[in-house]
């Protein structure tokens, strides 16, 4: 059993930005900071076991969307005639060990296969594993750097192409990234910061009467882990049905002119490089919007999205105070 995705105590923010990736997967996916022991890994285990079961090509290695992008071996499939066989499966999170090779990462050639054969095969990595699920990436900032760099192209584009001893294959890489890092066992370089869509900052709960409500649901769990999620099912079902609410709302939500000027009002007067935190703003407003039950971005989504999408990405100019650009980002969504 998993406890349940309602039932963690606080943590909003962080909960808030993996909600919202579910809901629009380009958002880019949420780096998660802080302290040990904040049910980082606990919210994104919870929160797949909330999601409703998908679709997928019965027997694929890469769990293909029968109506989105498919592999080439179901593409194979699909020109021999007949509608591909469809099987239902649970979303899950796809660990990558802190030790992981290039090779584990993306995918290799099958040389058993191949010596016993006489012919060439892919053996898929760890990214068709996380093909429509949630890839968790623990202390990500330990991550050698090339391989975080393969990890946020493949998050980028939605596919993994990889090019073997004269083997070339592409399959769908469509997945839900959630790293976590403590600030204080290194940084991540600002390059691969800002690939990643929002971030979110985690501490451990200080009031008193919280921290016993989480002994208290902890104890719970533990002692009928069956018990406390048919207590908390109501809240459960109640969360699942705004997410695909959300989902099929989205499309229909495209903010206007007076809601792309308040974004680049604030991406503009801040030290941000690029146009990715615009983009991921506009973006994080529309699922915002889309999960509040709105038909249109206000001031309240661009405010909160900011929040999650911009801090990560500011930068301190030469000869200014500590917290200056975020005292300045505060005071331009005051001003919205």
């Amino acid at each position: 059993m998993i406890f349940p995705f309602t039932a963690i105590v606080g943590q909003e923010e962080m909960k808030t930005g993996l909600i919202l990736n579910v809901i629009d997967p380009s958002i880019g996916g949420l780096l998660i900071m802080g302290e040990k022991g904040t049910a980082k890994s606990t919210a994104v285990r919870a929160l797949a076991e909330l999601l409703p079961e998908l679709e997928a090509v019965e027997g694929c290695r890469f769990q293909c969307d029968p109506g989105g992008k498919l592999c080439g071996e179901c593409q194979e499939k699909n020109r021999m005639g007949g509608p591909l066989p469809v099987a239902h499966r649970k979303m899950r999170v796809v660990e990558l060990p802190l030790g992981v090779t290039e090779d584990r990462l993306v995918g290799t050639l099958d040389m058993e296969h191949a010596l016993q054969k006489g012919e060439k095969r892919f053996e898929p990595g760890l990214l068709a594993d996380a093909n429509r699920n949630f890839l968790y990436v623990d202390e990500v900032n330990l991550l050698e750097d090339h391989i975080v760099d393969l990890l946020l192209d493949s998050a980028a584009m939605g596919v993994n192409t990889v090019e073997r001893e004269g083997v070339s294959f592409t399959h769908p890489a469509r997945f839900i990234l959630a790293g976590t890092m403590n600030p204080e066992e290194g940084d991540l370089r600002p390059q691969l910061l800002d690939r990643f869509g929002l971030c979110a900052q985690v501490v451990s709960v200080r009031e008193k009467e919280s921290r016993m409500e989480i002994l208290r649901r902890k104890a719970a769990f533990d002692a009928d882990a069956g018990r406390m999620a048919a207590a908390w099912k109501k809240e459960q079902t109640e969360l699942e049905r705004r997410i695909k609410e959300a989902q099929t709302a989205l499309p229909s939500i495209q903010p206007g002119d007076d809601a792309l000027e308040k974004i680049v009002k604030i991406t503009a007067a801040l030290s941000l490089d690029g146009h990715r935190a615009d983009i991921v703003m506009m973006k994080t407003a529309r699922a915002l919007a889309a999960f509040r039950g709105k038909t249109a971005v206000e001031a309240g989504e661009i405010r909160d999205a900011a929040a999650l999408a911009l801090g990560h990405r500011m930068k301190r100019l030469p000869f200014e105070e500590m917290g200056a650009q975020a005292e300045k980002m505060r005071g331009l969504l005051d001003g919205i």
